[in-house]
């Protein structure tokens, strides 16, 4: 069976046995297409207050609790009143300092 047959023929005029081949085949493509979405290429960031709040599932005062701690410092940008914060590096910068007030 060719997958371009099937798909320019109606679904009610589809066998059993086509629908089934048909819907193994787009299974397999995005079981595939997921596994190579996994590896992330960019960045992500969050912006302001509410993107720390996101980040670390606070409040918005113990956000800017957070910013002003300066833990998280290198993770952010900025400008004006503009906050521009790398969620990964302050994740990473975050879970350092726990580490060592731990010790």
């Amino acid at each position: 069976m060719k997958i371009e047959n099937l798909l320019s023929k109606p679904v009610w005029q589809m066998t059993g046995e086509e629908l089934l081949f048909l819907s193994r085949q787009t299974a397999d493509t995005s079981i595939h297409t997921e596994t190579t979405k996994e590896t992330p290429s960019e960045k992500r960031y969050v912006y302001g207050i509410a993107g720390i709040c996101h980040i670390f599932c606070c409040s918005k005062a113990t956000a800017i609790r957070i910013k002003k701690s300066g833990v998280i410092d290198k993770a952010i940008t900025q400008v004006g009143r503009k906050i521009v914060i790398d969620a990964e590096l302050a994740l990473q910068l975050a879970s350092a300092n726990h580490e060592l007030n731990k010790r």
